[in-house]
């Protein structure tokens, strides 16, 4: 007969193990991160959001907030923590209606502990009492909480959610939202979707709006101020409310000569991208000094600056073409970018053909011939241009240029078929340039691979014959003469602004 001999700590370490319910032995924290490579600490692992209620109250003089947060969700593991991505300063949590244990760790996360584990698969309701300055609040040496002069604007890429809600924010896990904020009268909240409704009591005023449709959270904004707001409809039926600062000074005619134009040019949009795929539609321009416009869904964020040399239709043009192009499909990682960006700026070639200032060859002429190849533009790849260049020039233009020479490769036919369909196909979800070129190649029927690679990730500028193959004009390709440049051009040119970079992840549109 055989002894087993068991060391006490061993035989601890089993009754303990004995003691703890079957269920919870496997439980273990969700991922301070979603896993992307480009900013592996944004977003969340271990859970999915489906809706996110969020209760404001903002006073502009002092920039306070308050606030608190629901949010709706399912488990994707079990769990025994999970993170949320937050800088304010947070009074109570609570799990499925119970007090939550929670910490704060590295630039901005809040770390939650239920009360009880949490099985995989399973609704999840969460609760967040805050309240704090978020222009008080930085993370990574920046904040993207935007100071007005009367009041305050949460607009930013790839990250504006931490100043003003609790979050998983990555564009993997859109939800729909209900955004509630009080004011003091006189004063408006302007948010994403359509306004529920409005109502004053003792001095504020309470602003419910609602997106009804998936939306990521970099997409949602909120502004607070003092507004002239229009209202109207397009021609296909969906409202339109946008909303200009009283104070914009010499630019206001200029900046609402260009947005009260929104309604036509989505309405002209949908020619080339299907459906507007959404119940609400506008624009704000508060009175701001950064430098970039951004897409927040159905309502777009433009600064002042946009409109300083006059009206300008081609950065609205951008900001709706994303309203298909990185808000109906986002990005599966970070990297995927030119998934939007170089589509929205195809958007604003096809204006200027539609304007007659220039057709797409035309520009896609000029860019190609008017950066030599040793201009370190040609350096980017636009289809995984690395953090530090994600909103560089070269993921505009170069990854139009793209575009214009796919267009030549397959045909006019093919290259609108795929522009329709492939908002269609993956409608409120994500995808990467892989996707985006396997779509291409199944509509097409042709291989892809190579011209993919050497507009979107060779380092280098493409040479005579592939440009040649992409059907870049002769003279673009170095014949006596400057490049002509498209009327269009100093408009387009114009919204490169959007590029600015107020921190080091940069801002976009």
């Amino acid at each position: 007969m055989h002894r087993r001999i068991t060391a006490p700590g061993a035989l601890a370490a089993a009754l303990l193990l004995l003691a703890i319910p079957a269920s919870a032995a496997s439980h273990s924290p969700g991922a301070p991160g979603i896993g992307d490579p480009y900013y592996p600490a944004y977003g969340n692992g271990g859970y999915d959001v489906s809706h996110y209620d969020l209760r404001l109250k903002y006073q502009p003089a002092s920039d306070r907030l308050e606030g608190t947060a629901t949010l709706l969700a399912r488990t994707t593991q079990d769990l025994t923590r999970f993170n949320l991505d937050f800088l304010l300063d947070v009074s109570e949590v609570r799990v499925n209606g119970a007090r939550a244990a929670f910490t704060t760790s590295g630039e901005h996360e809040l770390a939650i502990t239920p009360k009880t584990p949490l099985a995989k698969d399973t609704a999840v309701t969460v609760v967040v009492r805050y309240s704090g300055v978020p222009s008080a609040k930085q993370a990574y040496g920046f904040t993207s909480w935007l100071r007005t002069p009367d009041g305050g604007v949460a607009a930013g890429q790839p990250e504006a959610a931490w100043w003003w809600f609790p979050s998983n924010d990555h564009p993997l896990d859109k939800a729909t939202y209900d955004v509630s904020v009080q004011v003091p009268d006189g004063t408006q909240a302007i948010s994403n979707g359509t306004l529920q409704s409005s109502s004053s009591r003792a001095g504020w005023t309470r602003y419910s709006w609602r997106s009804g449709k998936p939306q990521a959270t970099y997409l949602a904004t909120l502004a607070v101020g003092k507004f002239d707001v229009t209202t109207g409809t397009t021609e296909s039926g969906i409202p339109v409310l946008s909303a200009y600062s009283k104070d914009l000074g010499d630019r206001y005619g200029a900046a609402r000569a260009s947005v009260e134009r929104t309604g036509e040019i989505a309405d002209w949009l949908t020619g080339y991208f299907g459906p507007y795929p959404y119940n609400a539609l506008g624009g704000y321009v508060p009175n701001t000094d950064t430098g970039y416009a951004l897409e927040t869904q159905t309502r777009p964020f433009y600064s002042p600056r946009q409109f300083a040399n006059g009206s300008n239709t081609s950065v609205v043009v951008h900001e709706l073409a994303h309203q298909w192009y990185g808000d109906l499909v986002s990005v599966a990682g970070w990297k995927d970018i030119w998934i939007n960006e170089g589509f929205a700026r195809y958007a604003q070639w096809l204006w200027s053909e539609h304007e007659g200032e220039g057709t797409a060859q035309e520009i896609a002429d000029y860019v190609y011939a008017s950066r030599p190849a040793d201009d370190p533009f040609w350096t980017v790849r636009p289809g995984d241009p690395g953090p530090e260049n994600q909103f560089h020039l070269a993921v505009y233009d170069r990854g139009a240029l793209a575009l214009q020479a796919l267009r030549n490769e397959i045909g006019d036919d093919a290259f609108f078929t795929v522009l329709k369909g492939w908002p269609a196909k993956y409608a409120h979800g994500n995808a990467s340039v892989a996707d985006f070129r396997r779509y291409a190649e199944q509509v097409s029927g042709k291989p892809l691979a190579t011209l993919f690679d050497t507009w979107l990730f060779e380092p280098s500028k493409p040479g005579a014959p592939a440009a040649r193959d992409a059907s870049v004009s002769a003279r673009a390709l170095g014949a006596k003469g400057a490049p002509v440049q498209p009327k269009s051009w100093k408009k387009i040119a114009a919204t490169n602004g959007v590029h600015d970079h107020d921190h080091d992840h940069g801002h976009a549109e």
